[in-house]
This record gives C-alpha cells, sequence and structure tokens, in this order.
C-alpha cells in the first residue's frame, strides 16, 4: 500500500461515526469510578435494573423517563454516566437541575471527579476543550455541545438556556416560587428540540409530590424477580417480607405467588434474573420507573439490616416517614381525618405539673400572644422524644401592660417536684413574637430572659423546615419555628396514639383548639401543595402554643444522663437565676 493510499484510509476512518453501542454497555466499558465518591471504586458495573432505565434512554420513542425511587439503588451513579456518555458520544447541551445551588455545586464536583477517574473520559472537559475559556465550575462547554448545572430556586437562570436533554435530580425538593414550577419552566427550554430527552428522579416526600406525579403519569414500570420455588415474577414489596417478632435475622420474602419463604441470600439470584414490566403499557413516550432498596446488592441494604431500621423507625411518624420515603421508595400520605377533640380528652392520664411523670427529663413551654392574654403550653420531654402535655393556661391582661408579664416571667421561674426525688424547672421557652403587632414587646420580654432559654418565636411555613433555627436578624434573637413540620408530626403521633400523651389537669378547650386545623392539599399555581387550614369557627392558641413548646426543645442540650442522676438526688443543688440589669425592662417590673 502506497504512502498516498494509507493515508486516504486513515483519513476515511477517521471520518467514520462512532459505532452504535448501547448506553449500558458503552458505560461499563468506559467509566471508572473514583474513590472519592464510591465505596466501590474502578470499572462501573451496573446492576440488572439500572440497565432498564439506561435501555429507556436509548429508545427513540421514549422522550421522557420518571424514576421513583428509594435510595441506596446508585440513581446519583446512573445520572453521571447519562451525561458521560452524551458528552462523548452524542454532544447537544444539557441542564442539569439540582434543589439548590449548593447541591448544583457539589454534584458538579461529582461528575468531574468521574471524568478525571475515567481514562477514555480525562480531558474532555478540560479546559483545552473550550478554546475561548468560557467554562466555569457550574458550566462546561467542550466540542459539539455544553452541560450547565442549575438550581431549581432560582428559575430566572433557566431563561438563558436552551438544552435537547434535561436531567432533573431530587424533583420532590424543588419549591415553586413567584415565578411558577421550576419543573415546568425547565421543560420549557426544551421545546425546540424535536428530539428531546426528560429525565427526572426523586426519592418521594409526600403523595402529591413531582415524582409522584410524573410516574402516574407513566406506563409505571416495576422491576419483577423471579421466586427461586415457582419460577412466577412479582415485585418484592415490604408488605411480603415475614420475620419473627424481634428477630430481624429471620427474615424471609414470602412469594405472593406460591407463599413460599425465600432467605436473603437468594436476592442477588432473583434480582440478576429480574425484569422491568410495564403495568400500563398503553402509555406510549413516557417511561416510569419505581424502585425501592429491597432489591438492592448494597450491603446496608441487606433484609435483616432494613428489618432493624424499621424496628427503630416505627417508634415515632417522623422517622417513619423518613423510612417509607428513602428506603421503600413510597410517598407519605398527607390527607387525613380531623382529629376529635372527644377522643383526645378521653385519652389523658394522671400526671400534670404537680405530678409529674418519671420519664420527664425536660421542660418546655411555648407562649402565644393576644391583645388581651397570653396562652402557654407546657411539655415534658422523655429520652426517647416522647411528649407529655402537662399544663394549658391563660394569663389575662392587656398586652402592653406589666402585670402579664410578670405573671408569665413568675410561671417560667417555677420549679416542680420531680418523682424520682430531685426537682425541675422548666428548660426553655418560645414566645410567639409574629403576629398581632407585637413583635417589640415580645421582643423586650425575651432580651433580658435570653440566657434563660427565653425567647422570641415566629412561625415559618414549609414541611421541609427543622423545628426551630437561629434566624440571622441582628435587630433581636429570633428562632424561626417550622410549623408545617412540627404539627405534621405532632398531628400523626396523635392519629397514631403514640409520641403524645395528656395530662388530667388540661381542660377540654386546650382539645378544641388543638384540633383547630387539618392538613389540605391545595392547588397554588396549578402545583398541588400541602397545607394547615384552620376550621372555620375554631380558634387555635393551645395548638400554636404546642407547637412552640415542642420546638423549645431544640433550644435545650442538656446531658440526659446527667440529668437522671440531677432528678435522683434530692440535694442537688439549684442552679442560681441568671440576672441582667436593664433600664429598657424597666417597664415590665423585672
Amino acid at each position: 500500500m502506497t504512502p498516498l493510499a494509507a493515508t486516504r484510509r486513515a483519513a476515511m476512518r477517521a471520518l467514520q461515526p462512532p459505532p452504535v453501542c448501547d448506553v449500558a454497555d458503552w458505560a461499563e466499558e468506559t467509566i471508572r469510578l473514583p474513590a472519592s465518591d464510591s465505596a466501590t471504586p474502578g470499572r462501573l458495573r451496573l446492576w440488572p435494573h439500572q440497565r432498564g432505565i439506561l435501555d429507556a434512554l436509548d429508545d427513540p420513542g421514549i422522550e421522557r423517563i420518571s424514576v421513583l425511587k428509594s435510595a441506596r439503588i446508585g440513581y446519583t451513579q446512573l445520572l453521571s454516566a447519562i451525561i458521560a456518555n452524551y458528552v462523548a458520544n452524542s454532544p447537544c447541551p444539557l441542564l442539569v437541575l439540582q434543589p439548590t445551588t449548593d447541591d448544583a455545586r457539589d454534584y458538579a464536583v461529582t461528575v468531574e471527579s468521574l471524568f478525571e477517574a475515567s481514562p477514555a473520559l480525562r480531558g474532555k472537559l478540560s479546559e483545552d476543550s473550550d478554546p475561548n475559556g468560557r467554562s466555569t465550575m457550574l458550566a462546561w462547554r467542550f466540542a459539539g455541545g455544553s452541560v450547565k448545572f442549575l438550581a431549581a430556586r432560582s428559575p430566572r437562570t433557566l431563561r438563558r438556556h436552551t438544552a435537547r436533554v434535561l436531567l432533573m435530580d431530587e424533583v420532590d425538593g424543588f419549591e415553586v416560587t413567584s415565578e411558577g414550577d421550576p419543573i415546568r419552566l425547565a421543560e420549557m427550554r426544551t421545546q425546540t428540540f424535536a428530539d428531546r430527552k426528560i429525565l427526572m428522579g426523586s426519592t418521594p416526600v409526600f403523595d402529591h409530590g413531582p415524582i409522584s406525579r410524573a410516574y402516574a403519569e407513566s406506563d409505571q414500570r416495576v422491576y419483577e424477580v423471579p421466586c427461586p420455588e415457582c419460577g412466577d415474577f412479582a415485585e418484592v414489596m415490604w408488605r411480603d417480607l415475614k420475620w419473627n417478632d424481634g428477630d430481624p435475622e429471620s427474615v424471609r420474602w414470602c412469594c405472593p405467588n406460591c407463599g413460599s419463604l425465600v432467605p436473603e441470600r437468594f436476592k442477588s439470584q432473583m434480582t440478576a434474573a429480574g425484569r422491568w414490566q410495564a403495568t400500563r403499557p398503553e402509555v406510549r413516550g413516557h417511561a416510569g420507573f419505581r424502585l425501592n432498596a429491597l432489591i438492592s446488592p448494597h450491603f446496608n441494604a441487606r433484609w435483616p439490616k432494613l428489618v432493624a431500621e424499621f424496628l427503630v423507625a416505627k417508634r415515632d411518624p417522623a422517622t417513619l416517614q423518613v423510612f417509607t420515603n428513602t428506603i421503600l421508595g413510597e410517598p407519605w400520605r398527607t390527607e387525613g381525618e380531623d382529629l376529635d377533640e372527644h377522643e383526645l380528652a378521653g385519652r389523658r392520664e394522671s400526671f400534670s405539673l404537680d405530678a409529674l411523670p418519671p420519664e420527664s427529663l425536660i421542660l418546655t413551654t411555648g407562649v402565644d400572644c393576644q391583645d388581651d392574654r397570653l396562652e402557654s403550653v407546657t411539655v415534658a420531654h422523655d429520652r426517647d422524644g416522647g411528649l407529655f402535655v402537662l399544663d394549658h393556661r391563660v394569663f389575662w391582661g392587656p398586652i402592653d401592660g406589666n402585670s402579664v408579664w410578670e405573671e408569665l416571667d413568675s410561671f417560667l421561674k417555677s420549679t416542680f417536684r420531680h418523682p424520682r426525688g430531685g426537682s425541675i424547672g422548666i428548660d426553655a421557652a418560645i414566645i410567639d413574637s409574629g403576629d398581632g403587632g407585637h413583635t417589640d414587646i415580645v421582643n423586650g420580654f425575651t432580651r433580658a430572659r435570653f440566657s434563660r432559654r427565653i425567647v422570641s418565636g415566629k412561625g415559618a411555613a414549609g414541611f421541609s423546615r427543622p423545628f426551630a433555627e437561629r434566624s440571622s436578624s441582628r435587630t433581636a434573637p429570633l428562632w424561626l419555628v417550622g410549623v408545617d413540620a412540627v404539627k405534621a408530626q405532632l398531628f400523626a403521633r396523635i392519629s397514631r396514639g403514640t409520641g403524645v400523651r395528656f395530662g388530667a389537669a388540661l381542660n377540654p378547650v386546650y382539645f378544641e383548639q388543638l384540633t383547630s386545623e387539618r392538613r389540605v392539599v391545595r392547588y397554588v399555581r396549578g402545583t398541588p401543595q400541602a397545607r394547615f387550614e384552620r376550621i372555620p369557627g375554631k380558634r387555635a392558641e393551645s395548638l400554636d402554643a404546642t407547637v412552640y413548646a415542642w420546638a423549645a426543645r431544640q433550644l435545650v442540650g442538656v446531658n440526659l444522663d446527667s440529668r437522671e442522676a440531677q432528678l435522683a438526688s434530692p440535694a442537688a443543688p439549684k442552679p442560681r437565676p441568671v440576672t441582667q440589669n436593664s433600664t429598657f425592662m424597666s417597664r415590665f417590673g423585672r
């Protein structure tokens, strides 16, 4: 062969398109996982359920992919493999949408690490591939395309971008803003591409969330595995796991077809032979995948391990919701029946402030402010987070006068005899300063009592907020109380009859006001959102005060072992009250 012929052949070979290869096969052949982001670094090995999702990406007839997932199923690695495939094999504009800017930044670092760890990908996102020098940490340009990492909380950044591929992660953490639903805004940026791909995945939170709705609109695929005994296929569901009481190691999967009890050691064999089955095959163009941790090969997703986690989580609705969302991949039900005030009043037990339950280790108080009175609720907390509602009282008097605040201050200084032999006082209190124009008055009272953990509070909407966090406000110490989050857990506990107990001193009016709100779902700008709404004709002072009393637990960081020892000693020294002189507070008669 002449040199000219050899040159011609090499040139023609360089012009040939890359061979057609399934994304799954290409990913396993090309991608290497870095030790910094994987417990099993080295060549990527896809699990069978992951291959099915990538196969849907290859299907030109599928435009949308929705993944309703638990944790521990390798979704983040899958998302990174998809990005790498488009960069290397099908360059185009990509948008990667995360809940927050911090999430976007962290994930960009993860993807960059994967490129650096994979020899075949190394350098494809380097500065040399962008001769104009326009690549940044959150926006990479490469030959034929780009990758941009954006935050759903900043929807206006979407206006400047278009994309053929839209990848969205943890969409149930996206917040609807005044500009609308960030998911719909992002999808609008793909409309100019006839061959667009839209993939969203998330651990579900509530049953009205974006991923639950998206999966309901899809062909609803489930991952079925064959039973080692009968050979029939079925989805591994939590309801089909059986174990002896108190013995997680005895767990078995009960085949819903033949009733055989299958031990954990067969799980890898079953999942390897599994298949995706569409339960709504009539739906075209939208593939939906539902996954839970029961089929995950992770060591920490073994069935005995998950059962042990469940036995702990079921003690509290707060932890049970986390287990339901992150392990079972199921949304938490948000709508519930109204609480019955008379039924709750019938649950009262023979304890009070004057006869504390032995489990009491911490006392906290919440205060609701009205023009003509202050209403307080005091609760006790045990070692396991259980609540004992001890006391509801009203301090009558104009809120801008002295006497009502003097009475409250005297009450908050009180000590109570503990059944273990010692005494206990109120460890913390949050006073609502957010309503009725009482902010300055409340702040004036709490500012001088800050050392006693008596602080001003203000309700903040949102089910994902912490119970209490300090505000960045510099005018006065202020705690933001996640009222929706507290009410959700309070109502869940009460509905299940666990975690909240009521004392004998509570009057019927307490229960009437405690049940004054219901949890509903309302559509805001076309998007369903959960919220609490007042039942017409009811007042909510005791409910609000109970919420603030529970939130005040976050202010107390005492060692519970030391507290138990102190309560068991009648001779334990009582802490001296801390006094701070303040001319400003003289009007309150300190």
